[in-house]
């Protein structure tokens, strides 16, 4: 990567992007195909880029396709359960499957397997109710073209063929479910962050590290005035440029607030942190081949929902059980404990208040978490995996996710929601993004939503070159069975996930 630490007092780019992860380097690599004519800076603090939640370690990795997260299909009161958020995930996770293949036809790496690996998603669940949800939502999943090829059994046999390491040890008149989709991957985003800033460097982005952005102030002309500290040297410089997006992960609440704008009002964050379980034993590793999500307990939040999946980081496979969530009041694995009551605003104390009052639960529920013995976690470990011995796995402390806090616009109290929200400035001049899951695999359909709403007067001329990079742009896929067909069996031939 041509990567800087200096940044030079003359450096005015037409764009800047604050934060060296999957959402920047998505947009550097959009603004590449539709205005590959103005310059570009990306701001990273770190001496690396995708250092916090973009690293495979900090992240599920999984590639968020809906096919096996059982909080994108919740049941109604009547037992039936709305397809609809998982259709829509589904439907993002094509659009940057179809973008990355198309960086791949450009060259942007050797080998599409540098990032990406076939792997089966299912989901799997115990009990009465479990197995009473589990045929509703394949019955709901395998009608939408999307889910086409959704497997379903009740069987023990069929299972400890999908989920050998599951199933070993299990009671044998246990009830049981599961669904299997052979559509599945493993995404390591940190090694398509980097491709991805590799590619754009060589194109005359310049990727600057250990430059913190302190601070946004708009000028009377309508420009952005950034001021950018050597986290090394202390040194500052203020560059200045039309257009700013903040995706500094948990980092971005902060700097929206420096920037002032009253879209951000309201707005909070409720950091929490997570931890892992990880196995490289090749034993294990060989005995589930897969990702495998469970059902969060009665009362936990979607955070909580319980997946053992297999990873490939770096050409190593490893098992990731969990996530055990946390607290701390930093906002990036590396911020500081003065984060979250440094957020606290006049303008957003009401929503931090009433969050504060509504989620005792999940309050409740974090200080539980944080203090679980080592052998309390192998527990929760033996209740997916029975036959789990602790010798084979240590601890794996994650990224740190700052979940959205806003303002309802009906009760106006302040409401805790479990997803991204992008922010954008009335006049278009700098937008952010807050939130976590499922982010990263959405990382280009909330980058193409930026460009619409960001430059509304440029995207009818920008249409045609991003339908030829993503040919659904536009054209929902799970109502053309036809494109859909088309669009599976190209990024699968080019992305090589057919084995």
């Amino acid at each position: 990567m041509t990567s800087e630490r200096s940044v030079p007092d003359s450096a005015n780019p037409d764009v800047v992007l604050v934060g060296g992860g999957i959402m920047s380097a998505t947009l550097a690599e959009l603004l590449q195909i539709v205005a590959p004519d103005w310059s570009v800076a990306v701001f990273e603090s770190g001496s690396v880029v995708a250092g916090e939640s973009s690293g495979p370690w900090n992240n599920a990795g999984t590639g968020h396709a809906a096919l096996c997260e059982l909080n994108y299909t919740p049941a109604g009161p009547d037992g039936r359960v709305d397809p609809a958020k998982a259709v829509t995930i589904n439907e993002q996770f094509q659009i940057s499957r179809q973008f990355w293949s198309h960086l791949v036809r450009r060259g942007m790496t050797g080998s599409p397997k540098d990032f990406i690996t076939p792997v089966p998603h299912l989901s799997f669940v115990t009990g009465e109710d479990g197995r009473a949800y589990m045929r509703n939502r394949h019955a709901a999943l395998a009608a939408q073209p999307l889910f086409e090829g959704l497997q379903y059994t009740e069987s023990h046999d069929r299972m400890a063929e999908w989920l050998p390491l599951v199933m070993a040890g299990r009671e044998p008149e246990q009830i049981v479910a599961a669904t299997r989709s052979d559509a599945g991957t493993d995404v390591n985003f940190g090694a398509l962050t980097r491709l991805m800033l590799d590619d754009v460097s060589t194109r005359g982005v310049n990727v600057y590290l250990d430059q913190r952005v302190d601070s946004l102030e708009k000028e009377t002309d309508g420009r952005w005035k950034v001021t950018v500290r050597d986290t090394v040297s202390g040194e500052r410089v203020t560059v200045r440029t039309r257009f700013v997006f903040v995706g500094a992960g948990g980092g971005a609440l902060p700097l929206l607030q420096k920037a002032d704008i009253p879209e951000i009002r309201g707005f909070g964050g409720f950091p929490v942190s997570g931890m892992f379980l990880r196995s490289r034993s090749p034993e294990l590793v060989a005995r589930h081949q897969a990702k495998v999500y469970g059902q969060a307990a009665v009362g936990a939040p979607p955070m909580s929902v319980p997946h053992l999946d297999l990873r490939l980081i770096d050409g190593e496979y490893a098992l990731l059980f969990g996530p055990y969530a946390g607290f701390s009041p930093k906002f990036l694995k590396a911020g500081s404990m003065f984060d979250l009551p440094k957020s606290v605003k006049p303008n957003n104390l009401g929503s931090m208040l009433g969050v504060a009052r509504t989620e005792l639960a999940l309050t409740k529920y974090l200080v539980g978490e944080v203090l679980q013995s080592r052998s309390a976690r192998h527990r929760t470990l033996q209740g997916f995996v029975p036959t789990a011995e602790q010798r084979d796995w240590d601890m794996v402390t994650a990224g740190q996710r700052v979940q959205v806090i806003k303002q309802d616009p009906t009760s106006g109290k302040g409401v805790l929601q479990f997803g991204t929200e992008l922010i954008v400035g009335e006049d278009g001049s700098i937008a952010g993004l807050l939130g976590a899951s499922p982010g990263a695999s959405t990382a280009v359909s909330a980058m193409l939503t930026l460009l619409e709403r960001c430059f509304p007067q440029r995207i009818d001329a920008w249409r045609p070159l991003l339908q030829e990079a993503i040919p659904s742009y536009g054209h929902p896929l799970n109502g053309d069975p036809a494109l859909l067909a088309q669009v599976r069996e190209d990024t699968m031939q080019t992305l090589e996930l057919n084995g």
